[in-house]
């Protein structure tokens, strides 16, 4: 039971990473000695150090001479492979600590259960699966890439009280409330990119950048087949790296890149790869109804956001319907319900009490 509180913080602390370490995955440590924390660390950002060395170096110097009596707690699988940063399973060996106990074993080419390896054949006890689907939940985006080697989908709409996506007429219509839409940028700020059909560009000419909350712009991606989108979008402002998805050219030129593809039936998984091959783990679908429907119908994605307002719009596009799908989450914001839902075929399902 023990080990189950201090991996509930290690999962805490790993959230803290979130925005800021992918390609990697949000990893969390915690060292324990006679019941007592006296390291904590997680992965802050991509590149720097991870979760496990910055827990050990949080010691303080009067402690140092504890740590080989300690067990430590880890979200993930220490590393084995000299990355950008060295193996954290070296260093716990060089630390002497007697028991590392583990949420989820690490699905990378380059682990793969090899820092498990490594700990015991140094003598070192190992504890595995402990909240392993919490981690599994946490780390959706990563396990997602790894395993089915493409980016992790998220689809978001906000519909109307009686089920209206968008009314008719291509004007732009805002359906959800500030604290919805304040909700919507911090979102951006935690996944890699970002979608919307030819339609949306057309009737809101989003900008889909992270304006109301402090954080990185995910990559913009458009569908814009035969390129009649006008110039004067935000989407154009080659402020933030923008994809246009078509099937006229492949050109790049500061920060706009136009991607060719044929608009066939495997398009959307096309695109899906070429994404995982630009190392984007995850993407948020914001519309138009069309594009969310084709998504839909393949049975690619993930899981969905839904903002539903307080208020009825009396003729427009009926807002797509989710097939397959378990409603996992419901909270409200102000008068906007919001519910997160998970499709049922998805491996990665939400473990209760978990952020998003």
């Amino acid at each position: 039971m023990m080990h189950e509180v201090y991996m509930r913080r290690c999962l805490e602390l790993a959230q803290k990473g979130k925005g800021n370490v992918s390609p990697n995955p949000m990893v969390g440590a915690v060292l324990v000695h006679n019941g007592h924390i006296i390291g904590e660390g997680w992965h802050r950002e991509y590149g720097q150090a991870h979760a496990e060395v910055n827990c050990i170096d949080s010691v303080a110097v009067e402690d140092k001479h504890l740590i080989p009596d300690c067990t430590m707690y880890v979200s993930l699988e220490p590393c084995a492979h000299h990355g950008k940063t060295p193996p954290c399973a070296n260093r716990l060996v060089q630390e002497k600590i007697k028991h590392v106990v583990i949420c989820n074993t690490d699905p990378y080419e380059k682990v793969g259960g090899r820092g498990i390896q490594i700990l015991t054949e140094n003598n070192i006890q190992t504890t595995v699966d402990v909240l392993e689907q919490q981690g599994r939940w946490l780390n959706r985006r990563f396990f997602c890439t790894q395993e089915n080697k493409r980016p992790y989908i998220i689809l978001k709409w906000a519909q109307s009280a009686n089920g209206i996506f968008a009314p008719y007429g291509n004007k732009r219509h805002q359906i959800s409330n500030a604290f919805s839409n304040q909700s919507v940028h911090k979102w951006r700020t935690e996944e890699d990119a970002i979608m919307v059909g030819t339609n949306t560009a057309l009737a809101d000419n989003p900008q889909l950048t992270a304006r109301l909350w402090q954080g990185k712009n995910p990559l913009r991606i458009v569908i814009d087949r035969s390129l009649i989108l006008p110039h004067n979008l935000h989407l154009f402002d080659r402020k933030v790296n923008t994809w246009i998805v078509n099937d006229k050219k492949d050109e790049m030129c500061n920060n706009l890149n136009y991607l060719h593809f044929d608009f066939d039936e495997s398009m959307l998984d096309n695109l899906m790869n070429k994404l995982y091959e630009a190392n984007i783990q995850s993407v948020i679908i914001e519309g138009g109804a069309k594009l969310l429907n084709n998504f839909i119908a393949k049975g690619l994605w993930d899981e969905a956001r839904v903002f539903t307002s307080d208020k009825a719009i009396a003729h427009g596009l009926a807002a797509p319907i989710l097939t397959e799908a378990t409603a996992a989450f419901e909270t409200y914001l102000g008068k906007d319900k919001f519910q997160l839902f998970v499709n049922n075929n998805s491996e990665y399902q939400y473990a209760g009490g978990m952020e998003l």
